[in-house]
Formats: structure tokens, sequence, C-alpha cells
């Protein structure tokens, strides 16, 4: 049963990474998160690169600006999902907790070297 909330902003919204992933399309409900801004990673990893069809992904970084919104979706995940999704961030992101705009708690993956 998915009880895992994931806040996404980049690629995990694309239908065939979901798919690769996951196995699945998820359903995601819009969502935003205060006080991180965009940036890049250049991926390394080819069967990343490969499945997202992208060798740059956004990256978000917390600011603590109030004027900083990054807009994504909210997706509930299985921890077999998490740990899929885990696996598909690499070593560029790390899994962090957030809260979103809404008030709901969720996870993140931010840069890790942003």
């Amino acid at each position: 049963m998915p009880n895992h909330a994931l806040f996404s902003y980049g690629t995990l919204q694309l239908p065939q990474v979901q798919t690769a992933q996951f196995g699945r399309l998820l359903e995601g409900k819009r969502d935003s998160l205060t006080g991180y801004a965009m940036g890049q990673v250049r991926i390394q990893d080819g069967d990343v690169v490969m499945v997202s069809g992208a060798d740059y992904h956004p990256a978000i970084y917390a600011t603590g600006n109030a004027d900083d919104v990054v807009e994504g979706s909210v997706f509930w995940l299985t921890a077999d999902e998490l740990a899929a999704a885990d696996e598909y961030e690499v070593d560029d992101y790390v899994r962090v907790s957030v809260t979103l705009s809404s008030g709901l708690q969720a996870w993140a993956y931010v840069g890790a070297h942003l």
C-alpha cells in the first residue's frame, strides 16, 4: 500500500521514468515547496540518462527565502517504490523530509552538491 509521500519537481514526473522505475504511472497532486530554488545537475549514470532522455536534470536546494518556490507534484509510493526512486536519483541527490505549501510532510530529493 502506498504510504510514502514524495514531492517531485523533475524527471520523476515523466511517464517513461515512472513506468521504468515503478512499473506503473503514478497519480499525482500539484503542490509546491517554499524556501527552495531550482538548479541542475549533470547525470553521469548512463541508465538514468537513457530512461529520462536527458543528461541534465533539475535539482532543488534550500535558500530559506520565502519568495523562492518550486512547483511540482506529490506522489504516493510504497516502500519498494521509494527504494526504486532512491536508486534512480543516484548520488547527485539526497532524500530529505520537507513540509510542502499544503502542509503535507513529504520526501524530496535535493541536489547533493548545490
